[in-house]
């Protein structure tokens, strides 16, 4: 057969309709057989990258599971307790080595300390907090002996041991036996019927920074006092501490002018409180049980309480600054005579112990160490820092 009679029978061919279903059907095979491979050919593809990126998964999630993931936590969390706690040891221990320079005139041993401090911050530096913490323990202790020795020393002899207190406008120095040993003691008394008390300030109203301070025998001068004591605790400039806040107090006094200070920030105080109300005298455990009375001659607040009714209030704490032995501030009353003085190398809870001994119905806490300071006819203590407020005893 050749092109001529294909030719002829193709032109002679007639398409019927089952020939359309036919040819259509060839086409739709070959067309979405190609497609299918085509197809096949990017599931391939598409497979084989997922099948990677799944493998890159894999590999970096076995990764994370051979990371012991709580042990770095736990590390982690040691190393920000080690920096929490060093450096808060740090700064307290600076406190106390300031406190301790302020009040001692050993510059043998305010030079040794010195030094250890340094090097205990260079311990801090490179992360070796068992020596840093060592160094500033060595501080502490040394302090804490230094001060035990030389209140050992300025004890005499001869110095009358009793828990009787003087009388009324008198000033007595004695040693006083407490279950917590003896303690030598500096003691004003002042009864309220020849003696005013009054709160006197360096500054005239509130201030939060750079505030005014003033030495005691200052204080006692302008007043014509004849004895007095340091006020409430302050933010000293010397405390790293009190950056932004020097010489500042933030608890409640009204003094002799008969302005209140700090009275927004203590509506809900729970520090405790004296006042001194011309014929009396009353402690009380929170300074918001406390109006704001102008009738009063003056007020104090500070804490902690360590005598109250009698019986030793003082509960105990932790705080190195409590628990340190140092120069211990306190006012105390037994009825209608106020007390005024200084129980020497002693912790707060000594200094409660000697007040219990003592007999005192009241006695609170004052300021301490480095801004200790003590007048009768002359500084009986001190005269340490200067200081924002005072207690004093003036003659009616």
């Amino acid at each position: 057969m050749n092109i001529k009679d294909i030719r002829i029978k193709f032109t002679n061919f007639k398409f019927k309709k089952s020939h359309i279903f036919f040819f259509l059907i060839v086409i739709s095979i070959l067309f979405f057989g190609l497609y299918g491979i085509n197809a096949n050919i990017n599931l391939e593809k598409i497979n084989k990258n997922l099948k990677t990126k799944l493998d890159s998964i894999q590999t970096q999630l076995t990764n994370l599971q051979n990371e012991d993931q709580v042990k770095k936590n736990l590390e982690l969390e040691v190393e920000i307790k080690n920096i929490h706690d060093t450096f808060g040891k740090a700064k307290s221990t600076y406190e106390k080595l300031v406190d301790f320079e302020d009040s001692s005139s050993d510059t043998k041993t305010i030079n040794k300390l010195t030094t250890i401090f340094a090097q205990s911050l260079n311990y801090l530096s490179q992360e070796n907090y068992a020596s840093g913490s060592a160094a500033l323990d060595e501080i502490s202790s040394t302090i804490t002996t230094a001060n035990t020795v030389a209140v050992a020393a300025i004890i005499p002899a001869n110095i009358q041991t009793s828990t009787t207190p003087p009388g009324s406008g008198a000033y007595s120095t004695q040693q006083v036996t407490t279950v917590n040993g003896n303690f030598l003691v500096s003691i004003i008394a002042g009864d309220l019927s020849t003696t005013k008390i009054i709160v006197d300030t360096a500054s005239d109203s509130d201030c939060a920074n750079n505030c005014p301070v003033l030495p005691l025998a200052t204080y006692i001068a302008r007043s014509g006092a004849y004895a007095g004591i340091n006020g409430s605790y302050f933010c000293p400039t010397s405390y790293p501490s009190c950056a932004g806040k020097t010489n500042s107090f933030d608890l409640l006094v009204m003094n002799k002018n008969k302005y209140y200070f700090n009275s927004a920030n203590n509506v809900y105080s729970n520090n405790p409180a004296v006042i001194f109300g011309g014929s009396y005298i009353r402690f009380v455990g929170q300074a918001s049980q406390w109006g704001r009375d102008t009738g009063i001659d003056s007020m104090l607040s500070n804490y902690p309480m360590l005598v109250q009714g009698g019986n030793i209030a003082f509960a105990g704490s932790s705080d190195p600054k409590m628990t340190s032995k140092t120069s211990r501030g306190f006012v105390a009353n037994k009825g209608n005579t106020v007390y005024i003085g200084m129980v020497y190398g002693a912790s707060v809870g000594d200094s409660a112990a000697v007040m219990k001994a003592m007999g005192m119905e009241n006695a609170l806490n004052l300021d301490d160490g480095g801004s200790a300071a003590l007048w009768y006819g002359g500084y009986k203590a001190g005269p340490g820092r200067d200081i924002p407020n005072v207690i004093l005893f003036v003659k009616r």
